[in-house]
């Protein structure tokens, strides 16, 4: 009689069913239009430097262009 081995494969994870709470719902979907208005403003920033300083700091400001946005919003609201 021939011993068998014991399987050495590990048991199979089990996946926990993905909730829509307040913080995951639509998190892709969000990350996915930040980096197009990210590069859509990279593209805008860039296009119009006048020099490679200028270019720099079109990216910097690309990052940042929601805040920009909000604070616009709230002093055009009066809050």
């Amino acid at each position: 009689m021939v011993k068998q081995k014991k399987s050495t494969r590990k048991k199979p994870i089990k996946m926990k069913k993905m909730t829509c709470g307040p913080i995951t719902c639509n998190s892709c979907k969000d990350g996915a239009i930040y980096f197009l208005g990210f590069v859509g403003a990279a593209v805008y920033y860039i296009t119009t430097a006048t020099g490679f300083w200028m270019g720099v700091w079109g990216v910097i400001k690309a990052l940042v262009w929601p805040a920009f946005l909000i604070f616009e919003l709230l002093k055009f609201l009066g809050m």
